[in-house]
């Protein structure tokens, strides 16, 4: 296992952050020491962090292990399609283009919006009665 080849990569999405490594195999994926189609539920979500492999022809050569924290499952998913892009991007740098064009290495920069003060959460106001 020391002589083995291995690619790591972080992915973000939202509120969600994913460890990725990659190492050459037969197109395993684990998330947190569990197969992807169980931790997911969802074949859209399954579908999703597989696209930027199929893009680049790399579905079968190699497998995937991620550690996601935080954020729902769909920011998670789309943190690991992020992690496996930029994890790519390490393995074969010829790959920027093809996964930049397709918007694989953008992070989703959106997160919960703080509350601010005299309001009930960060735009909703108290209820207004004139008497």
């Amino acid at each position: 296992m020391a002589d083995q080849v291995r690619h790591y990569a972080t992915g973000h999405r939202k509120n969600a952050t994913a460890k990725v490594w990659l190492t050459p195999g037969t197109g395993n994926i684990t998330i947190n020491d569990r197969p992807a189609s169980e931790y997911l539920g969802r074949k859209t979500l399954e579908m999703l962090i597989r696209q930027p492999m199929e893009v680049v022809d790399a579905s079968g050569k190699f497998d995937v292990r991620a550690i996601v924290l935080g954020g729902g499952i769909s920011g998670q998913a789309g943190a690991i399609r992020h992690g496996i892009s930029k994890a790519l991007l390490v393995a074969d740098p010829e790959l920027r283009q093809t996964l930049r064009r397709r918007g694989y290495l953008t992070r989703d920069p959106r997160i919960k919006e703080r509350k601010k003060y005299g309001r009930k959460r960060a735009r909703r106001a108290f209820q207004f009665s004139k008497r």
